[in-house]
C-alpha cells in the first residue's frame, strides 16, 4: 500500500516518463482495422485520376507548343536555311554544335572537336562543353543516332521535339508538387491553368528554343517535386527513392545551366535553421549537394566556379559543425549559449573555407558577373561598355509595371500574396513556439491548421521569398519565382490545412472549421478554374488559329551569298548575334559570339562593336585585322537604331565608353573629328575605301571586304 503510493508520488525521469507514456499510448490505441474495400477503391481512383491528369496536362502542353511553333514560323513549309535562321543569337550557337555532332564521324571524335574547338572563333580554341554547357546537344545527338531516328525524322524536328517534351515534363512536375503540398490533384490542375495563361512571363521557348533555361527548368521543377515529397516522408524506402530522384535531377540541372545553381542550397540552409524535426533529411540533401557539385565539376572539365562557390563553403561548415555538436539539454542557459557559438562557428568556417578554396583553386570564371552585380546594386559607377550593355538587357533589368499587371489580371499575384502571408505567419508562430520551449506536435490534427510546422511548407516559403527578392531586381529570375507562385497559390485554395489556418486563428469553432475547410478547398479552385477558362481559353485558341509569318528574306539572302561567294577560310566580323547565325547557317569562322560567361569573348564583342562608334577607319581596320577578319558586316538596324530605351542603344553606350558623350552634363556631345564609322563607310570615300571594299549589300546588311593591300590614294 504505502510503497505503491510513494512510487506514484515520485517524479520519474523525463526519458522514463516519455517511454512509459508511449507504452500507454500503444496499449490504449485501438488496433487499426483493415480499410474497407470502398476506401481502398477511393484511394486508387484518386491516385489514378490525378496521375492521368498530370500526364495528360504535360502531353497537351507539349502538343500546344509544337502547334503554336508551327503556326508562328510555318516551320514545315520552310527550307533548312530558313528554319535555322529562326534560331537567333546564342540559340544559334547551341544548335550549331548539335549539327556538328551529327556530322562527326564518331561520337568520340565529335566530343574531341567540341572540347578543342578552333573552328568557331578566330585565333581562339575553346572548350564548348565547359564554357557553353552543351551537354543537351551531346545527349540529343546520341539519342538521334542511337534510336535510328535519322531514318524517320529530320534532325531539327528531333531537337525541338525533345525541348517541347521537356516542357511537358516541366508542367507535370509542377502539377505533382502542388498535388503533394495540398493533397488534391485539383491544385495541380489550377497550377497548369496559371502556367499556360502566364506563359509570356515564365518561359522564352516561343522565341528561343535551345536556351539553357529551357533544358534546365524541367529538371529544376522535378528536383523541387522530389524535395517536397522527401520532406513529407520519413527516411524509409520511399525517402531513399526521393533521394535518388533529387541526385539525378540536381546533377542534370548542374550540367544544363550555368547560373542560378545555388538558390536552392541557400534556402536549405535556412530550412535547417527553422526546422528541427527533419535535421537528418536536411543533412542528407547537403550530402547530395556536395556529391552532385563535385561530379558536375568533373563532368564540366574542372569548372573552378563550382568549387569557389560560397555556398559550398557554407555546406561544408554546417557539416563540420554537426560533427562538433554536443548533446546538451535543451532549454538550458548553456544550450542557448552553444547555439550562439555554433552560429559564430559556422560563419567563421564558411569565410575561412571560401578564402582557402580561392587561394588553392584558380578561378577566373564569372568575375565579370561580380562587377555587374556591383554596378547593378549601385555600389559603383562605370562607363564600361560591357557592363552598361549587360545592364540594358531586358532579362537583367527589374520587372516592369506590365509584369505585375499581367499577373494581377490572371488573379495569380493577389492569391500569392494571401497564401504567402498565411504560411509565413504560421511559420513565425511555429518558430516562436519552439523558442518558448513548446515542441511541435508529432501528430497534428486537421483542426489545428498549424501549417508552419510542416517542413515542406517552410522550405517553399523560404525559397519563394529568396527567389522573389531576386526577381524584383533581375527579371530573368522571374521564371523560377513564378513557378513557386503556381505551387503556393493552389496550396492556399485547395489545401484544407491552409484553409483551416484562418478559422483556427480567429477561433470560429461553431462553424465546424473542418467542414468549412473541405468545402472551401473544393469550391475555391473550381470557381477560379471556371473564371480562368471563360476569360483566357478563347485567347489560347486564337493563338493556334492565327497564322503568323515570321520571315527574314534579307538574312536568307546574306547567308546564301556567304555560302556561294565567300571562301571557306574566310573570317567574318559583326555583331555577336549575327555571328551566331552565320556560324549555324554557313559554318564559317567568326570573330565573336553572343556569350556572356567568358571575359575574353566579352572583350572581343566590345572591340568589334566599335564599327558603330565614332572611330577612324584606321582604328577599326587595326581592330579587325588583329582578329584575322576578312569580311565586315554592318547592320543597318544597329547603325540607325531608334527604338530601344534611351541610353541603351549600342552607339550610345559606345559614345559613353569612348568619352564622346558627357552624361553628367546633360548628355552633351564632345568634339571628335571622326563621324560614325557605320555611316561613313557607306559613302565610299577616302580613307574608308582604302581599307574596306563593299562586295554585297541589301536593305539590312552591308558586307565589306577588308583589304590586305592598302592604297592611300584619294
Amino acid at each position: 500500500g504505502p510503497t505503491v503510493e510513494l512510487r506514484q508520488r515520485k517524479k520519474p525521469k523525463s526519458s522514463e516518463y516519455k517511454e512509459s507514456a508511449k507504452e500507454e499510448k500503444i496499449k490504449d490505441a485501438p488496433v487499426p482495422e483493415r480499410a474497407p474495400k470502398y476506401v481502398l477503391f477511393q484511394r486508387f481512383a484518386k491516385i489514378f485520376i490525378g496521375c492521368l491528369a498530370a500526364i495528360t496536362s504535360g502531353m497537351m502542353y507539349a502538343l500546344y507548343l509544337s502547334a503554336y511553333h508551327e503556326r508562328k514560323f510555318w516551320f514545315s513549309n520552310r527550307q533548312e536555311l530558313e528554319r535555322e535562321i529562326t534560331f537567333q543569337g546564342d540559340s544559334a550557337i547551341y544548335y550549331s554544335y548539335y549539327k556538328d555532332m551529327l556530322k562527326a564521324p564518331s561520337f568520340e571524335r565529335g566530343v574531341y572537336e567540341l572540347t578543342h574547338n578552333n573552328k568557331t572563333v578566330s585565333l581562339k580554341t575553346i572548350n564548348a562543353v565547359q564554357h557553353m554547357s552543351v551537354y543537351p546537344e551531346l545527349i540529343a545527338s546520341v539519342l538521334y543516332q542511337a534510336t535510328g531516328s535519322n531514318e524517320v525524322i529530320e534532325p531539327v524536328y528531333f531537337y525541338i521535339g525533345i525541348v517541347f517534351g521537356l516542357q511537358g515534363i516541366y508542367v507535370t512536375a509542377l502539377f505533382v508538387t502542388s498535388w503533394l503540398m495540398s493533397g488534391t490533384w485539383l491544385a495541380g490542375m489550377l497550377t497548369v491553368a496559371w502556367f499556360i495563361i502566364n506563359r509570356v512571363d515564365t518561359t522564352r521557348i516561343e522565341y528561343s528554343i535551345p536556351l539553357r533555361e529551357n533544358w534546365a527548368l524541367p529538371y529544376f521543377a522535378c528536383q523541387v517535386a522530389a524535395l517536397t515529397g522527401f520532406l513529407k516522408s520519413n527516411l524509409n524506402t520511399y525517402g531513399e527513392r526521393y533521394l535518388w530522384s533529387i541526385t539525378e535531377t540536381y546533377l542534370m540541372y548542374h550540367l544544363y545551366h550555368m547560373y542560378k545553381k545555388f538558390i536552392l542550397q541557400s534556402s536549405f540552409f535556412w530550412l535547417r535553421s527553422f526546422t528541427k524535426e527533419k535535421k537528418k533529411q536536411v543533412y542528407e540533401v547537403y550530402k547530395i549537394y556536395i556529391f552532385s557539385l563535385f561530379l558536375g565539376h568533373l563532368l564540366q572539365f574542372d569548372n573552378s566556379a563550382l568549387l569557389v562557390s560560397p555556398l559550398l563553403s557554407l555546406v561544408a561548415a554546417l557539416m563540420l559543425a554537426k560533427c562538433l555538436q554536443l548533446n546538451i539539454k535543451k532549454g538550458t542557459f548553456v544550450a542557448k549559449k552553444m547555439k550562439i557559438i555554433k552560429f559564430y562557428l559556422v560563419c567563421t568556417l564558411t569565410v575561412t573555407l571560401n578564402i582557402i578554396m580561392k587561394m588553392l583553386v584558380p578561378h577566373k570564371e564569372n568575375g565579370h558577373m561580380l562587377k555587374f552585380l556591383e554596378v547593378k546594386f549601385g555600389l559603383t559607377m562605370t562607363k564600361n561598355f560591357t557592363m552598361n550593355w549587360l545592364l540594358c538587357q531586358e532579362f537583367l533589368q527589374a520587372p516592369s509595371q506590365d509584369f505585375f499587371l499581367r499577373l494581377t489580371q490572371s488573379s495569380l499575384l493577389p492569391f500569392y500574396v494571401l497564401v504567402l502571408a498565411i504560411c509565413f505567419i504560421s511559420m513565425m508562430q511555429a518558430i516562436f513556439r519552439r523558442i518558448n520551449g513548446n515542441s511541435p506536435k508529432e501528430t497534428a490534427t486537421l483542426e489545428d491548421g498549424r501549417i508552419g510546422e510542416r517542413p515542406e511548407i517552410t522550405y517553399h516559403v523560404i525559397h519563394t521569398i529568396l527567389l522573389g527578392s531576386l526577381a524584383m531586381v533581375i527579371e530573368g529570375v522571374s521564371y523560377f519565382f513564378i513557378a513557386y507562385k503556381w505551387q503556393m497559390d493552389p496550396y492556399k485554395g485547395c489545401s484544407h490545412h491552409c484553409c483551416l489556418a484562418g478559422p483556427g486563428w480567429i477561433q470560429i469553432r461553431h462553424l465546424r472549421p473542418v467542414l468549412l475547410a473541405l468545402t472551401l478547398s473544393m469550391a475555391v479552385p473550381t470557381i477560379i478554374g471556371l473564371s480562368l477558362w471563360k476569360e483566357f481559353f478563347p485567347r489560347l485558341m486564337a493563338e493556334l488559329t492565327e497564322l503568323q509569318e515570321v520571315y527574314d528574306p534579307d538574312t536568307v539572302e546574306l547567308m546564301t551569298w556567304i555560302k556561294r561567294q565567300a571562301p571557306v577560310t574566310a573570317v567574318f566580323a559583326g555583331s555577336p548575334q549575327l555571328m551566331g547565325v552565320i556560324k549555324l547557317c554557313t559554318g564559317w569562322m567568326v570573330t565573336s559570339l553572343p556569350l556572356y560567361n567568358d571575359e575574353d569573348l566579352l572583350k572581343r564583342n566590345e572591340n568589334v562593336y566599335q564599327i558603330y562608334s565614332k572611330r577612324s577607319a584606321e582604328d577599326i581596320y587595326k581592330i579587325l585585322t588583329s582578329y584575322k577578319a576578312n569580311y565586315l558586316i554592318v547592320e543597318d538596324a544597329i547603325c540607325n537604331e531608334v527604338g530601344t530605351m534611351r541610353g541603351c542603344r549600342v552607339k550610345d553606350l559606345l559614345d559613353v565608353a569612348n568619352g564622346h558623350v558627357i552624361c553628367e552634363e546633360g548628355d552633351k556631345l564632345t568634339y571628335t573629328k571622326y563621324g560614325r564609322f557605320c555611316h561613313e563607310v557607306k559613302i565610299n570615300y577616302s580613307p574608308y575605301v582604302n581599307y574596306f571594299t563593299r562586295v554585297y549589300w541589301n536593305r539590312s546588311y552591308f558586307v565589306y571586304k577588308i583589304n590586305t593591300v592598302i592604297s592611300f590614294q584619294s
